[in-house]
């Protein structure tokens, strides 16, 4: 896979000092992909998920790269932060998502890679692990999973209100376009909703100030799966697989108290029987919460 890696697009002073990182771009199949690169070592994926960006995991990174021996990547999905925005909510497809990330890992040569992520980042990252996987078995080194979905969907279907007002006609479209919904509210599914305060509401906010660029956060509420023909389903089908094959080190930390995801720890405690496992009193966002926590789990995994 070819890419050309250029220098990140510069940001405003006020973001800047929230991320004092190596930031880079990647130009892979005809679509721009922004990212963090910091530190040498043992690579480890760091993984974003709805609403947000690689800003989310700036808690961590410092945290990690204080201590040295890691590389870590962390990338923004297509559609959200500094990457290109996909245009049209039906764009946002789950392989697409996953060959994405897939191919940046296949561009940037990692090997032996720990896989740390949390909401849709669970399985866009694990899958673009799967994919490179195929062709290199030992591509994955750990898995640190957060508040997240990696397995086959649950039949019946049942989805939150939330991801039913996603499929709502023009109503999800005013609000998530016209409100940036949920980024006003993303305090509400958290532990403690100091955690989500206006300056963290506005750095989510700022790579989406524009109406054009809107289409992600509905696109990715809407890949949740309400039925078997959904377009999410064989690839979370082949996902739940993988993931209940894999033997290698792997690490639970959730946030109990999350509405949305808090409850899956269960199912995922089961499928990686051998995982670590932290159940923390944060929400869906723990990288805002409980950094220090993801910070010892990801440096246990990957052994360093």
């Amino acid at each position: 896979m070819s890419a050309i890696f250029e220098d990140a697009p510069a940001l405003p002073r006020w973001l800047e000092n929230e991320l004092p990182f190596r930031r880079r771009v990647a130009r892979i199949d005809g679509r721009r992909i922004h990212f963090i690169d910091e530190g040498a070592g043992t690579p480890v994926v760091l993984m974003h998920g709805n609403p947000t960006w690689c800003f989310l995991w700036r808690k961590v990174i410092t945290r990690l790269r204080d201590r040295g021996g890691l590389r870590l990547i962390a990338p923004d999905l297509l559609g959200l932060g500094l990457s290109d925005k996909l245009r049209a909510p039906s764009d946002h497809r789950l392989d697409v998502h996953a060959q994405a990330i897939a191919s940046l890992l296949d561009a940037l040569e990692l090997e032996g890679a720990v896989i740390a992520a949390q909401d849709w980042g669970g399985p866009i990252g694990v899958g673009a692990a799967m994919l490179r996987a195929s062709s290199r078995p030992d591509f994955v080194r750990g898995l640190v999973l957060a508040n997240t979905a990696v397995l086959e969907p649950k039949r019946p279907f049942r989805t939150t209100a939330f991801h039913r007002f996603s499929h709502m006609p023009i109503a999800s479209d005013v609000a998530f376009r016209g409100a940036l919904f949920p980024v006003p509210i993303l305090h509400r599914v958290q532990g403690d909703p100091r955690s989500i305060g206006s300056r963290e509401k506005a750095a989510y906010a700022w790579p989406l100030r524009r109406w054009s660029d809107r289409a992600a956060p509905l696109g990715l509420a809407r890949m949740v799966p309400d039925r078997e023909e959904h377009p999410s389903v064989p690839f979370l089908d082949r996902l739940g697989a993988f993931v209940r094959a894999y033997r290698g080190p792997a690490a639970l930390v959730w946030g109990e108290r999350d509405p949305i995801l808090g409850r899956a720890l269960a199912r995922h405690r089961e499928a990686l029987p051998h995982a670590s496992i932290e159940v923390t009193s944060a929400g869906h966002f723990l990288q805002e919460e409980v950094p220090d926590e993801l910070a010892h789990a990801i440096r246990s995994v990957a052994g360093v």
